[in-house]
């Protein structure tokens, strides 16, 4: 072999070491905190759904709050339909507290039941600490403020416990008239649907959380959501990991306790029925669907290769700077097809691997040969290689357009040709009209104006070409 490709062999290899793509990292985060703030709590399991009326037993929800007790005494819920409404006494028997959550759709009369239920729960278990009316509704935009602000003044007039409501953190800073109304501020403050990275999500949070006390020092703000999902897009760029997801999480309640914020943690259990919001929906919990622990809890937390950013990397990073280089890729490349094939030709016997030999390299040189010819038909091949007329289309009562070209000043020249390009339109009903505007010098505008005299209808009956100026239409 050439000495001076041998040398860019060893290069090659070097910087294919030094790259450490495909190696698995650990990274540093904060440890899992004894106990959290809090959970939001949906208890639905697989093949439940609130939309069907699919509700989990109460053997099933006391389940949940066993698994959820450990990691912290506090949950939220979002409705009391169905069975959710078991959740507060089921919790009250664990020693665990309730933020209770009334679901507020475009349905008045659902949510006249809901808030009636909400209002008998909130005032027959003690462990009810706040009333959250409507999750997102006017993000959602199900209801008006007004009738939003009508069902927290009804809550309020009937239970003794704070009342508000749950927003994003964005619609909280467009409604301070919600504000008004609310005894607490309950914000939802997800980085991940604002494109942040698992590694930034915490400051984001932080940043904005200060942002609304701004904005409303006076009221208690609560973090009603916050959290990551362990499965995101790709082709929407919202792509995520189980680890990203721990680190995002660790990192986010270790800010979170340092500036004391409570907050609830979006969510316990994956919920497989959220497919609304794409392929995150289902798969924000802590736990999966089937109740086991998802999360890297403790330690560094390993992240394994990303495969879909290693390929754009890999370019990067080996792009040839010389012939010499691009030929040892070229030939790395190749032995490693050819071995690859030799590979998967053991697998299978002769009468098998011949035929499908045979039929990929026809294909190999079927695309080899129609790419050099679309090649050297584009280098070197006539100007205008088409040789049939393009379909025209039938105008049946076309509608007539009118083209306006305003000028001041403007060269004559460059006007006539505008012009003159302007008749080549291949459109039957038409009209070009040159408006100028207050040009003062006559060797500027006679020209145009003679010129659009010259043109003036052209062979369709239906297509002109008229001049008009702030004195006259000629």
């Amino acid at each position: 072999m050439h000495p001076t490709i041998m040398i860019r062999f060893m290069r090659l290899k070097k910087r294919f070491l030094q790259m450490q793509l495909f190696q698995s990292r650990l990274t540093e985060v904060p440890d899992w905190p004894a106990n959290i703030s809090g959970f939001s709590y949906a208890p639905f399991r697989p093949g439940q759904r609130p939309g069907s009326h699919l509700y989990p037993t109460r053997e099933q929800i006391k389940e949940d709050l066993l698994l959820i007790k450990p990691f912290t005494q506090k949950i939220r819920t979002y409705s009391v339909e169905g069975t959710l409404a078991y959740i507060p006494e089921i919790a009250e028997e664990l020693g665990m507290t309730v933020t209770l959550g009334v679901w507020i759709s475009p349905d008045e009369v659902r949510n006249t039941q809901e808030l009636n239920t909400a209002i008998e729960i909130t005032n027959r278990c003690t462990n009810v600490q706040r009333l959250i009316v409507g999750n997102e509704v006017l993000y959602r935009g199900d209801i008006s403020p007004d009738q939003l602000i009508e069902h927290i003044e009804t809550a309020r007039r009937h239970i003794n416990v704070p009342v508000g409501t749950s927003e994003t953190w964005m619609q909280w800073l467009e409604a301070p008239e919600l504000a008004e109304h609310s005894d607490f501020i309950a914000a939802h403050i997800l980085p991940f649907w604002e494109r942040s990275t698992a590694a930034t999500a915490a400051s984001t949070v932080i940043a904005q959380a200060q942002q609304l006390q701004r904005q409303y020092p006076d009221k208690p703000l609560i973090l009603s959501e916050v959290g990551w999902p362990s499965k995101g897009n790709a082709t929407r760029r919202t792509s995520t990991t189980p680890a990203e997801q721990a680190i995002s999480l660790r990192t986010q309640l270790s800010l979170l306790a340092q500036h004391d914020y409570p907050y609830f943690v979006i969510e316990a259990f994956d919920q497989p029925w959220k497919t609304g919001e794409g392929t995150p929906g289902p798969h924000w919990g802590v736990f999966n669907s089937q109740r086991q622990l998802k999360l890297q809890l403790y330690g560094p937390v390993e992240e394994q290769v990303r495969w879909r950013s290693v390929l754009p990397n890999l370019v990067i990073h080996l792009r040839p700077g010389s012939w010499y280089t691009t030929l040892a890729i070229t030939i790395v490349l190749y032995c490693a097809l050819i071995i690859a094939a030799l590979a998967y030709s053991r697998l299978l016997p002769l009468w098998i691997t011949l035929p499908i030999s045979l039929l990929w390299a026809t294909c190999l040189l079927a695309g080899i040969a129609i790419e050099s010819h679309e090649f050297l038909e584009a280098v070197w091949g006539p100007v205008q290689p088409r040789t049939f007329l393009p379909a025209r289309c039938k105008y049946d009562n076309a509608l007539k357009v009118s083209v306006h070209v305003p000028c001041h000043n403007e060269p004559p020249d460059m006007v006539k040709r505008t012009l003159d390009s302007l008749q080549k339109l291949d459109y039957p009903n038409f009209e070009v009209l040159v408006i100028d505007n207050n040009t003062q010098d006559r060797t500027t505008w006679e020209p145009v104006e003679r010129h659009c005299q010259q043109l003036g209808p052209v062979s369709n009956s239906s297509t002109s070409i008229r001049c008009q100026d702030s004195r006259q239409v000629h």
